[in-house]
């Protein structure tokens, strides 16, 4: 058994993501988003303007809209944040690829108004940047690490419609004490890198002698190659604002047999307050959009 970090198994999703093509599952975008259009913008006491259901969208007129403005102070002279919008040294390129910052949107072009972009979904109470290093799209990546729940005795558990149960590993956010999958923000420019496999061997495989080294990071190699992509676009979180949001590409890793990551001793990391194999059910309530995403990979796991 060995230990699997947070930052290692992001650094191997992207490192994957850029190597090899998936096939994708499910591009399916939002049409509607409601987490990010409700109660406080986190990281301040601003409450955001209220947004009826049939307002959200920009081409509705909506004369009375007056969100508050926020940006997080500790982003400024930050290295992955940009600057304010009208410093005559940002000179972005919207819809397009900026050098080594990507600001292509997964749901197509992006309105830009008086110089700002526009939330692809629509009002959601507040402007600005927010706590989001990024104007416009801010990218993520998600992996989805699944297995078969197994009982004591190696036979695959059933649930209640006698159909298996198929797990994940879930980390709880410190932040707000939901489950979620373990993913994180793709930093500017970022490369395939020999370096970055290295180090992910040697957090994750230190434990171990050399002869189990050997043969751990071959199966862990062959694990890793074999990534779906389930979904790709826009993400409900209450961190967006009116010009910054959050998009993510979710990829599926699966353990069939539960012999390679199905047996890693799990530890949180970063600002995770937990970490677990969670059931994936249909009353199974996650952060941000998760929830669907992680129920996207019960319907191609899981056939009727």
């Amino acid at each position: 058994m060995y230990t699997l970090n947070r930052n290692a198994l992001i650094n191997l999703l992207i490192i994957k993501s850029n190597f090899m093509s998936w096939s994708i599952l499910m591009n399916s975008i939002l049409t509607v988003h409601s987490k990010c259009r409700v109660g406080f913008y986190p990281r301040s006491n601003l409450k955001r303007f209220p947004v009826p259901d049939d307002k959200v969208d920009w081409s509705t007129e909506y004369k009375q809209y007056n969100p508050p403005n926020y940006t997080f102070p500790g982003l400024h002279g930050k290295p992955y944040a940009d600057p304010e919008i009208g410093d005559p040294n940002f000179e972005p390129l919207w819809n397009s690829i900026d050098g080594n910052i990507s600001r292509v949107s997964y749901n197509g072009p992006y309105q830009i108004v008086n110089g700002f972009p526009l939330n692809p979904l629509g009002r959601t109470g507040i402007c600005g940047r927010g706590v989001l290093g990024r104007w416009g799209p801010n990218h993520a990546a998600d992996p989805i690490i699944s297995r078969w729940k197994r009982l004591d005795n190696g036979n695959m558990a059933v649930g209640v419609n006698n159909k298996p149960i198929l797990q994940f590993i879930a980390i709880k956010r410190g932040d707000t004490g939901e489950w979620a999958i373990p993913g994180g923000m793709v930093d500017p420019g970022e490369k395939v890198s020999e370096t970055a496999i290295r180090e992910f061997k040697e957090e994750a495989l230190n434990s171990l002698s050399l002869a189990d080294k050997i043969q751990w990071e071959k199966e862990i190699d062959e694990f890793f190659s074999e990534g779906e992509v389930i979904y790709q676009g826009y993400v409900d979180d209450c961190r967006n604002t009116d010009n910054s949001w959050i998009e993510t590409i979710a990829y599926n890793f699966h353990d069939e047999s539960g012999l390679t990551v199905g047996l890693l001793k799990l530890h949180a990391g970063d600002d995770a307050v937990g970490v677990r194999w969670v059931d994936i059910t249909p009353d199974l309530k996650l952060y941000a959009s998760h929830t669907e995403i992680v129920s996207s990979v019960l319907k191609l796991r899981i056939k009727n």
